[in-house]
């Protein structure tokens, strides 16, 4: 059984964390699998959405503590060469690949949302939870600071203040928590999970692709530049926009007060 799968029904991929066994937690085979599926989905132009979920009833529990254990045992004995070279290599080309993808990426969380999985989903442009949602920064829990793009995402959704007490504390919070906080975008009751992540999908497959990837860079550059940078930026985006097929289709349907429908 793959660790990782890969759905793809038309213009809409879920990737779904497999080892529902184990609250789908990360350990050294998983971050290869993971890498490479995000990097398959980045490249595929067939594809104008991707969810991100976990099998069973669980989102990502965080690391796999019993690989750490070996970890541990094996270091008191043999030394820094235990630990893998490429470990975060692998783990944070996963965050980089969602982050920078031409297409929109949701996460449909339940369960189990920590560690890594909470950086997982923080990387995600979009989340929608259901209300059994059990969340933790957690690093600090086992003794390190935190990966994934974790200390990068935090701040910027939740405030300074927040997000310090949170890493620092390891505190559980729940599904209408990170609602409150700004962590998801859509709170559901876990029936209507499936039902609502699909239609969400689909109403994005909707849009003109060229102009969602590129408005996906511009908000998410956008903590990064200068408030001039950002405007000539938006002109140029604007200019381009302008020039192609989808304004056009966009304008003209508005007028003719019907859907625009987008190549």
């Amino acid at each position: 059984m793959s660790v990782i799968e890969i759905i793809k029904k038309g213009r809409i991929a879920e990737l779904v964390l497999n080892r529902p066994t184990a609250l789908n937690v990360l350990n050294y085979e998983m971050t290869f699998a993971l890498k490479e599926a995000t990097a398959e989905l980045k490249a595929d132009a067939s594809i104008a959405c991707v969810i991100i979920s976990g099998a069973g009833d669980h989102f990502m529990g965080g690391g796999d503590i019993a690989y750490f254990k070996d970890l541990v045992d094996q270091y008191a004995v043999e030394g820094e060469s235990v630990y893998p070279d490429d470990l975060f290599d692998n783990a944070h080309a996963v965050i980089r690949d969602i982050t920078t993808m031409g297409k929109p990426v949701i996460a449909k969380v339940q369960g189990a949302v920590a560690g890594y999985g909470l950086s997982l989903m923080l990387a995600c442009d979009m989340v929608v939870a259901a209300d059994n949602c059990v969340l933790s920064v957690a690093y600090c829990k086992i003794g390190t600071t935190p990966d994934g793009g974790m200390s990068y995402f935090l701040p910027r959704a939740v405030g300074h203040k927040k997000a310090m007490e949170l890493a620092l504390t390891g505190a559980l919070f729940s599904s209408e928590d990170a609602e409150e906080w700004g962590l998801v975008n859509k709170l559901v009751n876990v029936d209507e999970l499936e039902g609502t992540v699909q239609r969400l999908a689909e109403k994005i497959c909707d849009g003109p692709r060229d102009v969602l990837a590129r408005t996906k860079k511009l908000l998410n550059q956008a903590y990064e530049k200068s408030l001039d940078a950002q405007l000539d930026d938006e002109a140029s985006n604007f200019e381009v926009s302008m020039r192609a097929p989808a304004f056009s289709e966009g304008v003209t349907a508005f007028c003719e007060k019907r859907k625009a429908i987008y190549s």
